[in-house]
């Protein structure tokens, strides 16, 4: 599931078999590669984390798996029980409905924005990232669509100067992010988040500030939508 860590930089084998060099701290190496597989269920609700074993398999000492730790249970996706152990997290859904409430202000004030000022280069940047976002969605790569994804909300953000706004969204989203990543397999299919992201993208093109909140709160809203199937034929991995 992962590769071992190095002081260094980290060494980390996607799905797809492709290798990504990274230089960050080694405890957010680990949050990242641990929080991608709770996202993607490679490590499912219930499961036991051991600071040791997972010492012994990223090959670093335990302190920057337990700041790792502490940073997951922060996102609500593992919980720590002193003396007991440490589990994943069922998904909560306040924490679910919490997370979409907050993104869908912070979104819709980006996409607003951004249908006044967008320029031609920030344009041309989303439009590449959404073709290959339908290149993906049409071979069924829920992985690299999910990272495109992010990649398209996050450069929405960067449009009108506003990063820091869509990285504080990372933490909130991580229970969003599991529901996402279910509702793959039935309720939102790749083709169709990519026919939102062009319904945004259409908006901001056109400069309709209108268009581009309805099309992103229509985009946001398929969790409220869905979040009863998704729950109920998921039911292991949601709090009762």
């Amino acid at each position: 599931m992962v590769e071992p860590v190095e002081n260094a930089s980290i060494r980390l084998l996607t799905g797809t078999g492709s290798v990504y060099l990274f230089n960050k701290p080694t405890s957010q190496h680990i949050y990242d590669c641990l929080r991608q597989a709770i996202i993607h269920g490679d490590i499912l609700p219930g499961t036991q984390l051991s600071e040791k074993e997972m010492s012994l398999q990223f090959c670093v000492s335990r302190q920057p798996i337990r700041e790792a730790f502490i940073k997951l249970s922060q996102d609500g996706l593992i919980h720590i029980f002193p003396q007991r152990g440490t589990l994943v997290s069922r998904i909560s859904a306040k924490r679910v409905a919490d997370g979409r409430f907050i993104r869908e202000a912070v979104e819709i004030a980006i996409v607003e924005q951004a249908a006044q000022c967008i320029n031609a280069e920030q344009l041309a940047r989303l439009e590449c990232n959404l073709q290959e976002q339908e290149r993906e969605a049409q071979i069924e790569n829920r992985d690299r669509f999910l990272e495109l994804d992010d990649e398209f909300h996050c450069e929405l953000a960067q449009s009108i100067d506003r990063v820091a706004a869509w990285k504080n969204l990372e933490n909130i989203k991580a229970n969003m992010d599991r529901v996402r990543y279910l509702s793959l397999f039935k309720e939102s299919p790749l083709l169709t988040l990519a026919m939102q992201h062009r319904a945004i993208l259409n908006a901001i093109q056109a400069h309709d500030s209108d268009a581009a909140k309805s099309a992103m709160k229509n985009h946001l809203n398929e969790l409220v939508i869905y979040f009863s199937s998704i729950s109920t034929r998921n039911a292991e991995w949601f709090e009762s």
